[in-house]
């Protein structure tokens, strides 16, 4: 045995299988001792065999069971039954969970098999369930556990390099603080891409390298000139270099394709009124906030519009208000 709480947890989980008469708390055991040392064969090899001795009845208890261990063993069970999109999404959502987990570390998540057969669009899923849980990854530490989901990063994304899947395979590397990979993962598309395009903009902008971003996000909108979410990425980024009349003519520009998005049109009003301390677009944006639906994004709007010299104060009072109650 690799180590002492795996050997218990494989011994236990033979007497929960075996004397006590129940499969999922074999796997629960089981799941545990992976999570003790998740690269130790012997937990999977204990899996396996469960698996195949007593298959209908593990089906229903993880079928019912949405806690952690239930969806590490189902990411295994799915392995071997060669059903590698699903086995990648659900470990996605296991690590996503519990990042500080090695549970890419895993025999069977490495294997060429697996990384020769999953598609790019579900191991990008498996990237946005990572991402889904709002941890923060940007360390050494995390960098080190996510090795294994690197190497299959770059493995999937040079074998199929599907534009829209690269861009959000980007982001976990990203997030981790390995723009180097982003960038590279991004840089496989065959041609130009908005979506490669816009990934490697968030990649600068993350950086604080904002003229890049900018210039990205202008590669993208050359692409698809009438993408709305674009030109407010690109309005937002002048925002942030304090170019307050740039931001806000971008914002019309994408309202000339989108006139109805709320975030838009609150952008637009916000920037406005930081560039002319206008209290009409003041209250236009107080009249939109409540249809932003990103509560961090319309603050930010409200403290770019608040900002501006020679507004009412009991204006700004009332959208400081807005920012709260929205």
């Amino acid at each position: 045995m690799s180590n002492k709480s795996v050997a218990v947890g494989v011994t236990l989980a033979g007497v929960m299988a075996h004397c006590g008469g129940s499969p999922a708390g074999a796997v629960r055991f089981l799941v545990g001792a992976v999570a003790s040392a998740p690269d130790a064969p012997e937990p999977y090899a204990a899996l396996a065999e469960l698996w195949r001795d007593r298959r209908s009845e593990l089906e229903e208890d993880v079928r019912r069971d949405s806690s952690l261990s239930a969806v590490v063993a189902q990411a295994y069970f799915f392995f071997l039954d060669g059903e590698m999109d699903d086995a990648v999404m659900a470990l996605g959502s296991a690590t996503g969970a519990r990042p500080d987990v090695v549970w890419g570390a895993a025999p069977w998540f490495g294997d060429s098999q697996l990384l020769g057969a999953v598609r790019a669009e579900a191991m990008a899923e498996a990237c946005l369930r990572i991402l889904d849980y709002g941890h923060d990854l940007d360390s050494d530490a995390m960098r080190e556990r996510f090795t294994p989901w690197f190497r299959a990063i770059d493995v999937v994304s040079a074998r199929s390099p599907v534009p829209e899947s690269l861009a959000s395979m980007a982001r976990l590397p990203r997030a981790c603080g390995r723009y180097d990979l982003a960038f590279a993962v991004c840089d496989r598309a065959l041609e130009p891409a908005m979506w490669t395009e816009v990934a490697r903009a968030a990649t600068w902008r993350v950086m604080g390298r904002l003229d890049q971003a900018a210039t990205a996000f202008e590669r993208a909108l050359a692409l698809e000139p009438d993408n709305w979410s674009v030109h407010l990425d690109l309005a937002d980024v002048r925002a942030e270099q304090g170019d307050f009349a740039g931001a806000a003519a971008q914002a019309e520009r994408g309202l000339a394709h989108a006139p109805g998005e709320a975030s838009l049109r609150a952008a637009a009003a916000a920037y406005r009124t930081r560039r002319s301390g206008s209290s009409d677009d003041l209250r236009a944006l107080i009249a939109l906030a409540p249809q932003v639906p990103s509560p961090g994004y319309r603050a930010l709007l409200i403290d770019h519009a608040c900002a501006a010299e020679g507004l009412p104060r009991e204006l700004v009072a009332e959208a400081r208000r807005a920012t709260r109650q929205a």
